[in-house]
């Protein structure tokens, strides 16, 4: 009797497939594309990553600090936007409503610092 499987293996051996392991992201590109995209990264793409992660963790810190000061502030109630509003600024002076905005403003501020501290560059 025949073995029903295509690929034959010998014990200790992994089977044999009739076509190349390719990665899902590069099984499209042509071979001089792939292999830049393996290539290590130049200079300039190393200092860009570095800038974006820099800005990313300022932004995330300005706006966690807005986020936890603002809302406790009496512009956060007395402004233009909300004083032909009166059910929404009700809502906005909630205690429960300030609180909540704080909140997102502490976990803005760690998720800054936790992309900051967690920060590698890839060989």
């Amino acid at each position: 009797m025949t073995d029903p499987t295509p690929f034959s293996t010998a014990p200790g051996k992994a089977p044999e497939t009739s076509r190349p392991q390719v990665e899902a992201s590069t099984a499209l590109l042509s071979p001089p594309l792939e292999a830049e995209l393996r290539s290590t990264h130049g200079p300039l793409q190393v200092w860009m990553h570095r800038i974006s992660v820099f800005l990313f963790v300022l932004v995330s810190a300005v706006a966690g600090v807005l986020l936890i000061i603002l809302p406790w502030t009496p512009e956060w109630t007395d402004n233009y936007l909300l004083l032909s509003f009166p059910a929404l600024r009700s809502v906005v002076s909630n205690g429960f409503f300030r609180g909540l905005c704080s909140g997102l403003g502490l976990l803005d501020i760690w998720i800054g610092f936790w992309e900051a501290l967690h920060y590698h560059e890839h060989p």
